[in-house]
């Protein structure tokens, strides 16, 4: 690396650890007024009652919150604690408001609650909950009337910088000082570098020539004084014909002190780059406070005024000629602001605006950034103070150019009125509804139908309704003969302002067209209706005829109107061909809207219904019943017989109750294609040929489509659930106890094997249904004991002994048996209780399998005192009674 590179890097690197210091030495001054100015502002509880509520910012209403939760005071108690110690109502309202605004910015479903009772735990960092809205909110720190000030934002904005830029082109025009480093580069002729500081007496020492006076001199002026001086040693550099040359370039800049005085946010003297401009010094200073002028930032120099800002030039034009370099000890004045005016209303920029002394409405408009659409421009209203009191001005739109502003004036700019000028409106049946212009030239119901495209083919020509707004705002109705306007054999009417055409559709004006088909169908339900539709075609539309249905008798219920006959429906019946060809009785007999047609189930259909055997038979498992009279004993010799094992005694019959909750029609059509489509997947199964595929797709629709209507029709049980509630009239719900009982689906029923198969078709053999389970067991050779006895066990059968024999294997009746209800539960289902003859408890006989079960005593709730008093008084008083009776007798 060339000495002469090497150089430069080093003053670059120079320059910007100067910036970087410059930087954070602002950052730290404006940390350290923040900080004052929140300690300052932030006052203690006890003075809470001072406080100005719209001159807190949202940082200072943080502050508060917090010194309150520190004092022990929630948020929702610092009005009430405000209005205590004697805030005036309106400022304590406006408090409420405004922490009720910043909490509802934190959390707005959590509210107050987000703020009231927060707690630290030990060891976990708590978020503070005001991080997000100073995130949220660039200009936290102040006040809603700093915010209102066009232009006070500029200086508080923390994405922007106005930190001068030093790796700029050596400015010809810089003033040269002490401090500043001058690098001179000889090239040409002769070669040669010189890194030079200008001296507090404003000069440079060139070696071999001496010193050279550039201080106070601009870049330019320097050169020609360096280059003279020069000349001396480098002839070249001179002459008309020069082969040497010079070129002075700046390395690091020195720094300069500014005064910043006057209406600003952080007055004083602060050390600047020798390049800051005005606006850098107004942002090291924090820009001008709430009194503060942005249209009148004077420059001193040496006592002189050498320049006037104005930010609204900045601001609003991009203008920035009077932001000039500032020179040591110069002194920016920020004077109190002279005349300030309030925009209210529909601009694009509201708020508070700085005028000059003769500016105009026209030249306020230019700040705010001029009328929104909706601004009503015609005229403005100015509230003024004049002579101690306030008065209002009209002012209008050809006075904006003339009319003068004066400090303290409100302009008040309202909104153009809801109301149309010409406006027609078509609704309906047309193809293009909506708004249309009246034109000068008029407008008829036939041209505006003519611009809306024309009518639907639905449209209801026989009437329309024309609804039209009265001068009063009132609204009439016109009744129009819409066909006879479109043909011509009727008088088109003319429109005015804010007509509203209505052209009704012949589905609005009556009731949707169905028809209904229930019974033995694949999708019964609800269709629309379409003129010369048949019974085959609402088959077909609902998914075809079931295996099951009948394609004769079909019952078709037709609405009456005629309520006089005394007829609530008109039924017909119908015969269709079976492979649904339209026959001539078909299709002499068309539905009509709401009709109700019925597919019965053939007299001759039967689905197989299942029994179930279980235990000691040659071949257990499912059976169909073969005939509607098939009993127990002709299903055991299906069966092939009792096993050698079997004990028939103990054999049972468990039968479905009419609580059974079975699969219905559609579900176990469900199951069937269920079990279809896993039989022809082609990831559990073979590959499938293309009919099976094609199969297998049409299921899966088929099953998509169940899933969708099952779906919803749970989501409309739920609704009705919600909606009417358990009746109060089901008892059903009131216990559950016998619930237990009631409800059972399936019921343990006792039979006598024995007897049926001696006695095949005798009553004891009972005709089975579907869903019938026949358990026979193996030879039982055990006796249980359960309820109340001390030991509830399982004991070995011995026909010896009787059933007080098995209590006392059980270790004897507990205190709380009842004993005269003993029972016993045989291995068949029946069951037996305990007789008493005489005061002897008589007890039933056992056998193998069977089950002794021992009730408790109920519980007896004993008299208290008090119910014996009333009793004895009810004695007492009937006593009397009866005595006073035979005294009545006795003295007639």
């Amino acid at each position: 690396m060339l000495p002469e590179q090497l150089e430069v890097d080093t003053k670059i690197i120079d320059l910007e650890n100067y910036t970087w210091l410059n930087t954070a030495r602002n950052y730290l001054l404006m940390g350290i007024f923040l900080l004052v100015a929140f300690a300052a502002q932030s006052q203690s509880l006890s003075d809470i009652q001072n406080l100005k509520v719209d001159d807190l910012s949202d940082a200072q209403i943080e502050q508060l919150i917090k010194r309150a939760e520190a004092s022990g005071v929630s948020v929702g108690q610092i009005e009430s604690l405000a209005r205590e110690r004697g805030m005036p109502a309106v400022e304590a309202a406006k408090l409420r408001n405004r922490i009720s605004a910043l909490q509802m910015s934190i959390s707005p479903e959590a509210g107050a609650a987000s703020l009231d009772g927060m707690r630290s735990v030990e060891g976990y960092e708590q978020v503070d909950m005001f991080d997000s809205v100073r995130r949220s909110d660039p200009y936290y720190d102040l006040t809603p009337f700093q915010k209102k000030i066009f232009g006070f934002k500029l200086f508080h904005n923390r994405a922007l910088d106005f930190s001068p830029s030093l790796n700029i082109p050596t400015p010809q025009s810089y003033v040269i000082g002490a401090g500043d480093q001058l690098l001179l580069d000889i090239y040409g002729a002769s070669q040669q570098s010189y890194d030079l500081t200008v001296s507090p007496e404003g000069r440079i020492i060139v070696p071999n020539i001496g010193p050279v006076q550039v201080g106070g001199s601009t870049v330019e002026a320097a050169i020609s004084r360096i280059k003279s001086s020069l000349g001396r040693i480098y002839s070249g550099l001179m002459g008309s014909n020069p082969n040497t040359f010079l070129q002075v370039r700046l390395g690091n800049i020195r720094s300069i002190k500014v005064s910043m005085v006057g209406e600003l946010t952080k007055p004083g003297t602060y050390t600047l780059p020798s390049f800051a401009t005005v606006f850098n010094g107004l942002y090291a200073a924090g820009g001008p406070n709430e009194n503060g002028a942005f249209r009148n930032v004077q420059v001193y120099r040496d006592s002189r005024l050498v320049a006037t800002v104005d930010i609204y030039e900045f601001l609003s034009k991009g203008i920035q000629d009077a932001n000039i370099t500032l020179q040591d000890n110069d002194v920016v004045i920020v004077q109190p602001v002279q005349a300030r005016v309030e925009v209210i209303g529909p601009v694009r920029r509201e708020g508070l605006f700085e005028v000059k002394a003769g500016e105009s409405l026209d030249d306020l408009y230019i700040y705010t950034g001029g009328f929104k659409s909706l601004a009503y421009r015609d005229r403005v209203t100015i509230r003024r103070i004049e002579d101690n009191q306030r008065k209002v001005i009209d002012v209008a739109s050809d006075e904006f150019k003339t009319f003068s502003l004066k400090d303290g004036d409100e302009i008040l700019i309202g909104e153009a009125l809801e109301r149309f000028s010409n406006r027609v409106q078509v609704t309906g049946s047309v193809n293009r509804p909506g708004e249309y212009s009246l034109d000068e030239d008029g407008l008829t119901v036939r041209e505006l139908i003519g611009k809306a495209q024309g009518l639907k083919p639905e449209a209801f020509v026989n009437r329309a309704t024309l609804y039209r707004t009265s001068a009063d705002l009132t609204l009439a109705a016109e009744p129009l003969d819409l066909k006879g306007i479109m043909d011509g054999t009727v008088e088109d009417v003319a429109l005015k302002n804010e007509d509203l055409l209505f052209i009704p559709s012949r589905y609005d004006i009556q009731e949707e067209y169905y028809v209904k088909i229930s019974g033995e169908i694949n999708y019964p339900g609800t269709y629309p209706f379409a003129t010369d539709m048949t019974v085959g075609d609402l088959i077909l539309r609902s998914g075809g005829l079931l295996q099951s249905a009948s394609n004769s008798s079909i019952e078709i219920a037709r609405r009456v109107r005629d309520v006089n006959t005394g007829k609530i429906a008109q039924i017909s019946t119908l015969t269709i061909d079976p492979d649904l060809q339209l026959t001539e009785e078909e299709k002499s007999q068309p539905l009509l809207p709401f009709d109700h047609v019925f597919i019965r189930r053939s007299p001759g259909f039967e689905k197989e219904q299942l029994v179930t055997i279980r235990g000691e038979v040659i071949y257990p498992g499912d059976f169909a019943i073969a005939s509607a009279n098939e009993r127990i004993s002709d299903l055991i010799t299906r069966a092939g017989g009792l096993s050698q094992f079997a004990y028939p005694k103990g054999a049972n019959l468990i039968r479905r109750t009419v609580y059974y909750k079975g699969l219905t029609e559609e579900e176990l059509r469900e199951k069937t294609l269920r079990e279809i489509k896993a039989n022809l997947d082609v990831e559990t199964n073979r590959e499938n040929n293309e009919a099976e595929a094609i199969l297998y797709e049409r299921i899966a629709d088929k099953l998509v489509q169940n899933e969708i209507e099952r779906l919803e029709k749970e989501q409309e049980l739920q609704r009705e659930r919600l909606f009417n509630g358990m009746s109060a009239l089901d008892s059903l719900p009131l216990d559950t106890a016998i619930n237990k009982v009631r409800i059972k689906q399936q019921d343990l029923v006792g039979i006598d094997l024995e007897k049926i198969m001696q006695n095949p078709g005798s009553e004891e053999d009972l005709i089975l249904v579907e869903g019938d389970i026949i358990q026979i067991p193996k030879q039982l050779q055990t006796v249980r004991m359960v309820g109340e006895v001390l030991l509830p066990t399982t004991t070995r059968f011995d026909k010896k002994n009787s059933l007080k024999n098995y209590i006392s294997k059980a270790g004897g009746f507990t205190e709380e048996a009842r004993r005269s209800k003993t029972y016993v539960v045989y291995a068949n289902g029946d069951a037996k209780r305990t007789h008493n003859f005489l005061g002897l408890n008589i007890y039933p006989e056992l056998e193998p399998g069977a089950e002794i079960v021992v009730p408790m005593k109920p519980k007896k709730s004993r008299m208290s005192p008090a119910s014996w008093i009333g009793i004895a008084s009810s004695l007492a008083t009937v006593a009397i009674l009866v005595q006073t009776i035979v005294n009545n007798s006795k003295n007639p």
